[in-house]
Parts: C-alpha cells; structure tokens; sequence
C-alpha cells in the first residue's frame, strides 16, 4: 500500500469516527400583520402565559424572557404589553388565570372573589350571589364583611334601608295625622268632624272650670269700610272682629268670689299695638249684679244666673262698655305667686316701704319681687289716698314691669324658653282660659314683638261717690262718667268698628253733677309708667 491509500484510509477512519454537523434550520418569513400562532386570534395587547401568571402587566415565557414590556412565547408572539391564555381570553388589560375571572381590574390568584377594586387573598366574603354585574363582577347580597374588604356597600344599603322605613312611617303618620277622623263639639256651633292636628290646634284644656263662651248677641257695629270679607291680620285666631283679639284677664281674691283685678287687653294685630283697660273694681254696674253693693266685682258671683260666671262678666264689658271678648283668662292672687316665682321674680323699684301687713313688708329701693311681693304689691290700697283706685294707678307700674321683664326673657332665653314658662303654667293650670295652647303661643308671641311705646294704658273714666242702698246701708262705689268713657272707648278700643253713641251702651251714670274729672283722661304708655312714682298716700 502506497503512502497515498494509506492516508485515503486514515481520512475515513476519523471521518467516520467524528460526529455529522447538523443541518441549517430553515427560515420562515413571518407576517407581521398578524401573528402566527398555533390556530387562534389573539389580540394586539393581549397575552397569556401558558400555565402560570406573572405579574399585571408582565408575562414570563416558558424558557426565556425577551425585555420589560414584552412576553416572548417559544412558538408564538401574543402582543406587546399582555400574556394571554391559551384557552379564553378575560379582558382587555388584565392577565386572568386559566379556571376563573375575578374582576375587571383584579386577579385573585386563589379561588374567591373579594371585591370590585379588592384583591385579598386571605380574608373572605359570606353570602349568597345572587347575580353578575354588567362587567361580570360578582354581586354578593347579605354579606357579611370582614373590616378590610367591601364593608361600604352594607352600611350603606343597610342605612338607606333604614332611611326608607322613617320615611315611610313618617308620612303614613302625617296622613293620619290629617285625615277627619275625630268628631268636634263646641257649644253653639255645629258638630265638625276635624283631624287630629285642628283638634289639638282647637284643644282648650283649661277652660273646664268656667267653661266656653257664648257667641255674642250683640251687633258690634263693624266698619265694613275699614273690614271687608278679603281682610285679614295674617293672625290666624278665633276673633269676633278681624284685626283685632280682645282678652278679659280677672285676678280672683283668695275666696275666689270677687274679682279685684280687671283688665280688658285688646290686641290691635293689624296696627302691632296693645291697648289695656282697667276697669276699677268699684264701678257700678246695678243692672249687672243683685249684690247691694252694685260693684263690678261682684258680678262673677251675684250676677246673672242663667249664665255661666265667666259669661256674666263678659257680657258686663262687651254690652257696657262696645268691646267684643275673644277669650278670658282668670287667676286667684295665689297663682300669681307662683307664676312670678317661675320666671324667677320682677324687677321694679319701691318709692317708699311698703306694708301690706305686719309681716308682710316689701323694701324701698330697686328690689326684685317674689312671687308673695308680686301678690302684695298689685292688692295693696289701705295707705293710698284713693284708695281702690290708688290701687290700680299702682297696677300699672307693675304691669310695665312684668312686660319689660316678658321682652327680656325672650332677648337674653329666647321664645323657645317663653313657650316652656306657658307649658308650665298649663300644665300646673294656674289659670283658666278657653284659648287653646296654639292660640296662647301666638299671642305671647305677638306680644314679645311689641315695643313699650306701643302698649297703651286706659282706666274708665268716673269718681267716687257714695249712695244708700236698699236695705238701708251706705256703699262707696266708683261712679262712671259717660261720656267721656265713651269719647275714649271710641279713641282706643274700637279700631275697626263705628262710633259709639250713648243709646249704644248699657252703662249707668249715677252722679251726673261732677265733683271730679282728674281721672277722665288716665292714658298712658308702659314706657311712661316706667318713670312713674307711687300713687299719693294718706300721710302725704
């Protein structure tokens, strides 16, 4: 064998014993326009790993990762930013697991669900599903939610619910409250049947010891000019003349026979103004009372039979003196000590000490009077030189005190604590009236807005006089002046109504040669009688 074979030999031998290279791997162009995949469409941004999910915007191939944003399959491209699975797609920006979607902005790895916007993998929800939402969230009802997870949906469910209920029983309330379901009786007027709300309005729970009044026979001679069927007061108060409610107020002695306070307090609503008269206990009134005496006090007790008391004075003022009685009021000199004591005293100042017994003594000077100073004050007579009708000059003086100490507690407590002293004063019924507890809140209110100026103060025009009676004794009274008390009753107390006339009056004149006139022009303010001084006294 020649050099030559046996080099040909040795070539094949190691040819034969080294490995065979492998052969090229063919190229295939791609498309770019769609990606090659294994049969299905998968979207632009969409991409799904093919057993295990890593991350929300992240997808990890099998064997290699190709950059930030971008999941490199083996065999297939899926998109720029998604991993998508191979069987179902979930979503437009979210990367699901294979068995179940959880939310539209989630992925819970585990098995439950646990929240629109939540993803915990460690506390669960309670309850029953009762459907899916539009977006194919899972909505849960009855939950019972641990503090972490969607708590805010109950509460507040559970609140509007709550809400709703209120609501409803509210309402249904307020139409029973309005429906006509309870029968009204007022003497002399028809039966009505009314709801429960105008029965409480109309609710008069202090008039059972003197009664209702009568509606009037009386023409009171309204002034169709001044008061027609479109005028009102904007006071919605049982009246007798529009525009203006009249009060008589009687203070009771302590038999509670006589009534030694009298005040007619006419409130003229449309002109925001409050006239007084004080009609002197003495006045006579003889067809009025069979008591010998013939004096107005007299006639709640010895008047008109057939009538109730209440009703035998009212138709003592309104038939002698022209001035329609809305309501009354009455109290005993017992319950103004209490009523002053409420309101935690009056203030006024003294001129001179005053003894209403021995141990009854209110100081001179600026003093602040307790209910029992209150009840001596305003029945004290025995050292005024005029004796009953010192008594009620002195009156005034504390009817300006108890209005001012009124403004005050309404200024520095406010109304609301004014309507509590009224709630208490019925509820103790340290008076009686037959206005409703709506009808006396309104006009402590109107009153509350009433300045001193505004309250204007009258006593009845007359003098004192003597006369012998029947059964042979001798009396003093007060003997009224006609017709000045009629020039003032016309200036004053009938705004709304035509003149008065001499034939339109049951009053008496029982000394018609005048011995005096200084009380036939007693007008006043509240404001005036602040600065005013005691009346003159015997010693004096």
């Amino acid at each position: 064998m020649n050099q030559k074979d046996m080099n040909e030999e040795i070539n094949e031998a190691e040819s034969a014993a080294a490995p065979k290279p492998k052969p090229l791997r063919k190229l295939v162009r791609v498309d770019s326009r769609r990606p090659a995949s294994a049969g299905e469409y998968l979207p632009k941004h969409e991409a799904e790993p093919v057993e295990e999910y890593h991350g929300k915007h992240e997808a990890e191939p099998v064997e290699e990762y190709h950059g930030k944003h971008e999941a490199e399959p083996v065999e297939e491209y899926h998109g720029k930013h998604e991993a998508e699975p191979v069987q179902e797609y979930r979503g437009k920006h979210e990367a699901e697991p294979v068995q179940e979607y959880r939310g539209k902005y989630e992925a819970e790895p585990i098995q439950e669900y646990h929240g629109k916007y939540e993803a915990d993998a460690k506390e669960s929800i309670s309850g029953d599903v009762r459907s899916n939402d539009a977006d194919g969230d899972l909505y849960y009802e009855d939950e019972e939610l641990t503090e972490d997870t969607g708590g805010k949906r109950s509460w507040k469910d559970g609140l509007i619910k709550a809400a709703s209920i209120i609501v409803s029983i509210m309402l249904i309330f307020t139409l029973i409250l309005n429906m006509p379901i309870l029968w009204y009786k007022k003497s002399g007027q028809p039966d009505e049947r009314v709801s429960i709300i105008t029965y409480l309005k109309r609710w008069q729970p202090l008039v059972g010891q003197e009664g209702d009044l009568a509606d009037p026979d009386q023409d009171f001679n309204v002034n169709t000019q001044l008061i027609d069927n479109g005028f009102t007061d904007g006071l919605d108060l049982p009246q007798l003349v529009e525009g203006q409610y009249t009060i008589l107020f009687l203070g009771f002695d302590e038999d509670e026979y006589l009534t030694d306070v009298v005040w007619v307090c006419q409130f003229d609503i449309a002109a925001a103004k409050l006239n007084i008269l004080q009609i002197p206990r003495d006045t006579a009134l003889p067809d009025y009372t069979s008591n010998p005496s013939c004096k107005f006090n007299s006639i709640y007790t010895w008047g008109d039979q057939s009538v109730t008391p209440i009703q035998r004075v009212v138709n003592a003022v309104q038939e002698n003196f022209g001035i329609p009685i809305d309501a009354y009021i009455t109290t005993a000199c017992f319950d103004i000590v209490d009523m002053v004591d409420l309101v935690g005293g009056i203030p006024m100042t003294i001129d001179n000490e005053i003894v209403y017994e021995a141990d009854k003594i209110i100081p001179a000077g600026d003093v602040v009077l307790t209910g029992e100073q209150a009840e001596w004050f305003v029945r004290f007579r025995h050292d005024w030189l005029q004796g009953d009708i010192g008594r009620v000059q002195n009156q005034r003086r504390f009817m300006a005190a108890a209005m001012q100490k009124l403004l005050s507690i309404v200024q520095d407590e406010g109304r609301l604590k004014l309507y509590s002293y009224l709630k208490t004063i019925y509820q103790n019924e340290w008076i009686a009236t037959n206005m409703s507890v709506d009808d006396l809140s309104k006009v402590a209110d109107f009153a509350s807005t009433l300045s001193m100026d505004n309250v204007v103060v009258n006593m009845v025009p007359g003098e004192a006089a003597d006369y012998v009676a029947a059964d042979g004794n001798k009396y003093s009274f007060y003997s009224v002046h006609k017709q000045a008390t009629i020039d003032m009753l016309n200036e004053y107390f009938r705004p709304y109504q035509n003149v008065m006339t001499s034939s339109d009056t049951a009053l008496v004149e029982y000394v018609t040669n005048y011995q005096y006139t200084g009380f036939d022009d007693t007008s006043a303010t509240l404001e005036d009688m602040e600065e005013a001084t005691e009346p003159p006294r015997v010693n004096n």
